[in-house]
């Protein structure tokens, strides 16, 4: 478990290591231009990221961690690529194909398991963004060619960000493909964040002041203490902020108020104390001010306005108390309303109102939670697993009441007393596990199995307690949980087992309430156990795939991904694409029309062509053993060594065809076969599956068969006798040269079964064709047809090759390319 430990420790020491000296030296070259160089608005431009143009091929995604420190004031981001879609074509377009943009707030956007109803078919602009409000939000958007967008600190939090771009989403995306058809695209990107130049200061142009406070410790170790209002019946601390002195602003005159909450707290309470009235400087009249709302608006993490706001209310009326507030920054906006008062029967509105505002953190003492800090609160020690990638771990309570040895813990020994408030069904049990930072893309896995019926409940809440009102996840039972959030997903629970995972989860703290449903007091024997764990791969891809780990564009984060077989998808493997049946067909077919090789070895075995031969057989068996380990069934070799075989082999099973056309000297040919090795190596070693490589090798065998008729001429051009009256009779020597020539024409239509030429071009189209309709639903209908007319037209294209008998010695000149004899002895008498 030491061992562990420390490689856990490695791992978030590394990435938290390497994010901060990437901000460190962003903000380092970034300052040194600016730090006399403030904006209008006192703003600065705090780091700046450009990522060079990166190809995204179909089904793949990137991602791009995006770091918004606390004081930043807006993010610029700018994409652009080579995507043409316009308004009209994106509606046609389907989402499995449909290149997407999405941004998700502290984890990687999912995008397997978007609906339709949170892509927006319009541009991704300022106006277009909205806020998000909970961790299972995602906004994607239509790839544009062009994008500039303007974020502010009053549209998102600071914190981490992830930009996500897809090339397809939907189930077919982590599905094995040996050929990918659909259209690829190139991006590039940059990112600047710019920053206020001080901490009281917010707003786009850090326009707008914002009012601290001085905090200190009230009460500490005092069980006895009852806070006014608190509900709270023990209390280890009660942090209590205060700004010194009165505020006075007039009628619909802001003031802005901010105050971290830096740990879990069971409450957060505002009070406005000492309201009073004044007149404006200018105004000298006395009187009782009759009517006066102080009306607040208070958010989480950004500045809150009039629409908004995660609470409201008039405070002079009644205190803001928050229950179990998120940690982070809260922003509570005061603004008066109605104030007025009457001299001498005459209505002045020349006031301001006065108070005094005091903010009060509550908290339970260590171990204790929830109401009346009667809960138990556990936090959870990580432990890393062996053999593992990393960030998998499991969890387990600091407690002496489970043993460590084992990643399940009971649940009974650690469950709340529920005596103490009498009330069975707010029983609660608290447990807090950390995320480091750079593990935003693993999963938590949840399981809780019993004998009989589980009696809890689990509410999951991301920076805070969570509760009956308010939560992120939960799971009650099978009819009641949350299924429809796109990064909640259950798996076969029933009554004695739970077992669900949440998708790509934040860095931070994440809080586990298990309230118990029992109805009764009376003790049971039964024992419900639970484990919590981080995995990278749900369900470790329903061994239906292999789990995968990559890093974003910036190196900072990691992310986990299912790659599956050829008969599932989805993000986890669990979607069958092809059934049973269907993936038999589909393996008889890509392996058996492979057997379309045989008709061409044969014939080139029959005319002594042996060279052909083994190429012919040698690309018939490869493509064989290369689909028959694409849909799973034997692999001989590795994935990689076969994919390069079968298309080497084939490319050089056309070419090769061509080349035997020609009826050069060997020589030639064997330097022709050196060059069209080379050429069609390099084209399978670097992008083989593109569409133009049919074309690409189409003309390299048309230029081996046109550069051995130009050897053939040249030969025959030489064969002319040259002397000095030949020359010099011009009529006699064009006619020679037109007999000539008339005499090659006719020989080279002698020399082919013209009907077989065309019946091969017939095939090689057929095979074009094939190779161009080829989509990953059809893939294996076409591409079983371009096995059998890629090589049908190349026995035709053999036998359209007729034999040319030498007059001179009365030899058949059959396409054997032996080597010539050479008589070594001298031709001189000794």
């Amino acid at each position: 478990m030491a061992e562990n430990s420390i490689l856990f420790c490695f791992y978030s020491c590394y990435f938290t290591i390497l994010s901060r000296l990437f901000v460190f030296f962003s903000l380092l070259v970034c300052c040194s231009h600016s730090a006399n160089q403030l904006g209008p608005y006192n703003t600065f431009a705090v780091s700046s990221f450009s990522y060079p143009t990166t190809n995204v091929r179909p089904f793949d995604l990137r991602y791009i961690r995006v770091d918004l420190p606390e004081w930043f004031s807006s993010v610029s981001i700018t994409v652009q690529s080579d995507v043409d879609l316009d308004s009209k074509s994106i509606s046609k377009v389907p989402k499995s194909t449909l290149p997407l943009i999405c941004i998700r707030d502290g984890s990687p956007p999912l995008p397997d398991v978007l609906n339709s109803s949170v892509i927006e078919l319009g541009s991704f602009s300022n106006g277009s963004f909205q806020q998000i409000q909970n961790p299972q939000d995602v906004q994607c958007y239509p790839m544009q060619r062009n994008i500039t967008v303007t974020l502010t600190n009053e549209q998102i939090y600071p914190g981490v960000w992830y930009l996500g771009l897809f090339n397809g989403i939907g189930p077919t995306r982590s599905q094995s493909k040996m050929i990918i058809r659909s259209p690829s695209y190139s991006f590039s990107a940059n990112i600047s964040v710019e920053g206020c130049a001080t901490s009281t200061m917010w707003g786009q142009y850090c326009n707008q002041t914002i009012d601290t406070f001085s905090c200190f410790l009230a009460y500490r170790n005092n069980p006895t203490e009852i806070v006014s209002g608190a509900n709270l019946q023990t209390i280890q601390n009660v942090v209590s902020c205060k700004k010194f002195g009165s505020y006075c602003h007039g009628e619909g005159e802001p003031k802005v108020y901010a105050l971290e909450v830096l740990g879990i707290a069971e409450q957060l309470k505002i009070v406005a104390t000492n309201v009073s009235f004044t007149a404006a400087p200018a105004t000298n009249s006395t009187g009782n001010a009759s009517v006066a709302n102080l009306f607040y608006f208070a958010r989480h993490g950004a500045m809150p306005s009039m629409t908004l706001y995660d609470y409201s209310g008039d405070i002079s009326r009644t205190p803001l108390i928050i229950r179990t507030p998120k940690v982070g920054r809260w922003f509570v906006t005061i603004l008066p309303t109605n104030i007025s008062k009457e001299v001498g029967g005459i209505q002045n509105t020349n006031m301001q109102v006065c108070y005094s505002i005091t903010w009060q953190v509550l908290n339970c003492p260590v171990g204790k939670a929830g109401l009346n800090c009667s809960s138990e609160k556990y936090i959870l020690q990580t432990v890393i697993r062996r053999d593992s990638t990393p960030f998998e771990s499991y969890y387990l309570p600091l407690s002496g009441k489970v043993s460590p040895d084992s990643a399940n813990f009971p649940l009974e020994p650690l469950s709340s007393n529920s005596s103490y408030s009498n009330e069975i069904d707010n029983s609660w049990t608290y447990f807090l596990l950390n995320i480091p930072r750079g593990a935003a893309g693993g999963n938590i896995h949840i399981r809780m199995t019993s004998d009989t019926k589980i009696n809890y409940e689990i509410y999951v809440r991301y920076g805070g307690l969570p509760s009956l009102d308010s939560w992120d996840y939960y799971y009650a039972n099978r009819t009641r949980s949350s299924d429809g959030s796109m990064f909640f997903m259950s798996y076969n629970s029933t009554e004695e087992k739970i077992d669900f995972y949440i998708l790509y989860v934040k860095e931070g703290t994440w809080t586990f309430g298990l309230r118990s449903s029992n109805t009764t007091i009376s003790p049971s024997n039964d024992q419900t156990v639970m484990s919590i764990s981080v995995e990278r791969c749900p369900k470790k891809c329903s061994s239906h795939g292999a789990c995968k780990v990559a890093l974003d564009a910036s190196g900072l984060a990691s992310y986990s991904f299912c790659s599956c077989d050829r008969t599932h998808g989805g993000f986890d493997c669990s979607v069958e694409i092809v059934s049973h049946q269907g993936h038999l067909w589909q393996s008889i077919a890509l392996i058996g029309s492979n057997a379309a090789a045989i008709l061409p070895a044969y014939w080139a075995l029959r005319h002594k062509a042996f060279a052909e031969w083994v190429i012919f057989t040698s690309s018939g068996i490869s493509s064989g053993l290369y689909h028959a380990c694409d849909v799973g069934t034997w692999c001989v070799l590795s994935f990689g060594v076969l994919q390069f075989m079968d298309f080497w082999l084939s490319f050089m099973a056309v070419v090769s065809t061509f080349v035997y056309l020609t009826t050069v000297d060997e020589v030639f040919k064997r330097a022709i076969h050196t060059v069209v090795a080379i050429l069609t190596a390099l084209m399978a070693i670097t992008k083989a599956t593109r569409s133009s490589n049919i074309i690409l090798v189409v003309a390299i065998g048309a230029l081996g068969l046109l550069i051995g008729w130009l050897v053939e001429l040249s030969t025959s051009l030489r064969s002319l006798s040259f002397s000095r009256g030949f020359c010099l009779n011009v009529p006699t020597r064009w006619e020679t040269i037109g007999v000539q020539l008339s005499s090659l024409v006719k020989t080279l239509l002698r020399r082919f079964r013209w009907g077989s030429v065309l019946a091969g071009f017939s095939a090689l189209a057929m095979a074009a064709i094939s190779w161009k309709l080829e989509s990953s639903e059809s893939y294996w209908i076409w591409h079983s047809l371009w096995h059998i007319t890629i090589y049908t037209s190349s026995f035709l294209f053999l036998c359209s090759k007729v034999d040319i008998i030498n007059n001179e010695n009365q030899t058949t000149q059959d396409g054997n390319y032996g080597l010539a004899r050479v008589d070594s002895f001298s031709r001189a008498e000794p």
